[in-house]
């Protein structure tokens, strides 16, 4: 049976592992990241995004979420996100916790992201005492409904952001998946479209758990420092994240295994497309696919061991709703939503078992409740 839970179940990627049991078998190194392994992976990441910048690695997406909005925001402060995002729905309040009482202002949008005009509608406040202050705006790429912001979404945001002087946090983490999917740079979907600090992800491509939070302007460096103590991520052995880092980013593995997820999730993406009484919630731009199902069917893929989750009903377009496709006089089906994700190392038979599962159990599920 298949598991497309989500990216997360999956192992680590074998260049990581083995990056790991280098590190160590190596000679004793200095401790919370002075280590010569940390230092390569900042050098690295100055090069992939060709700039100045300071890394900070962490072990968790939330974590480098958390932190890095709080070095933005002051605790009477006004984070901007969508109400799907991960800060807002998936960390427990962690972001409010670090930043010491900062606010999460939602500004709905369709699939999960945050239009410029609702987020220029939203800011309000500057300078009364009664209210909180606009201070950050965060997005996601990929957005937790699988879809991207275009280079010219992301620079409309952060004119807006800059226009009202707020700080912009860019959630990566599956930020490889959102790069090769634009077929842009590094540097053209963060900095130079103005992002100020990115949360860049590696455990949900291939780490067995490391992120890092990138600073793009590296004068921040001493204050986040300090953060990330207070936070309970500076790493004794920073040396063990640094690694899954650093070979992340070797030979071009990080883009490679993304690459992969995305096309593994298109192909799975095209062929429930093709099932009958089954639409696609919102558009597969990544490696995570919704899509509404006849709930029979649902039950029946679940009851033969495959594993993914129902998801709460969206508003994204061309969703087909309860009933849909029913002619005249006949019953109704419920239908429901799913979220399906593909990880790095999924194989093309996991999607072929899935696919042939659901096309077996499509027709008898739709006769029987016919």
């Amino acid at each position: 049976m298949v598991n497309f839970c989500s990216d997360n179940v999956t192992g680590a990627a074998p260049q990581i592992m083995a990056a790991l049991q280098e590190a160590n078998e190596a000679a004793a190194a200095d401790s919370y990241g002075e280590d010569d392994w940390t230092a390569r992976v900042e050098a690295r990441l100055r090069e992939i995004f060709e700039t100045d910048l300071a890394a900070f690695p962490v072990a968790t997406g939330s974590a480098a979420n958390a932190l890095g909005l709080s070095l933005l925001t002051p605790p009477y402060g006004a984070v901007y996100c969508h109400p799907e995002a991960h800060i807002n729905v998936d960390e427990c309040g962690a972001p409010e916790l670090f930043s010491g009482g900062a606010k999460l202002v939602a500004v709905p949008g369709a699939h999960a992201k945050m239009p410029a005009a609702g987020l220029a509608g939203a800011i309000h406040g500057a300078g009364v005492v009664h209210h909180m202050q606009p201070a950050a705006v965060s997005l996601s790429q990929v957005t937790e409904a699988g879809t991207l912001y275009g280079l010219d979404e992301i620079a409309a945001l952060t004119a807006i952001a800059r226009e009202h002087r707020l700080g912009v946090q860019m959630d990566g983490a599956r930020f490889a998946n959102a790069l090769v999917a634009l077929g842009c740079t590094p540097a053209e979907m963060t900095w130079k479209a103005g992002i100020d600090v990115l949360a860049f992800g590696a455990t949900k491509n291939g780490a067995f758990a490391a992120e890092a939070v990138v600073l793009f302007d590296p004068a921040q460096r001493e204050r986040f420092g300090y953060l990330r103590k207070r936070g309970g991520h500076l790493f004794s052995k920073m040396r063990f994240l640094s690694a899954q880092l650093e070979a992340y980013l070797a030979d071009g593995l990080w883009l490679a295994n993304a690459r992969h997820a995305n096309a593994v999730a298109a192909k799975l993406s095209a062929g429930l497309a093709a099932l009958p009484e089954v639409a696609l919630v919102h558009p597969t731009q990544a490696n995570m696919i919704f899509a509404r199902l006849p709930t029979p069917l649902i039950d029946a893929l679940l009851a033969e061991g495959h594993r993914f989750y129902r998801w709460p009903s969206s508003e994204g377009e061309g969703a087909a709703g309860a009933g849909a496709g029913a002619g005249a006089g006949e019953p109704a089906t419920a239908k429901e939503e799913i979220r399906l994700v593909v990880a790095f190392d999924t194989p093309d038979a996991d999607v072929e078992t899935f696919l042939d599962a659901a096309r077996r159990l499509s027709g008898t599920t739709l006769r029987e409740s016919a």
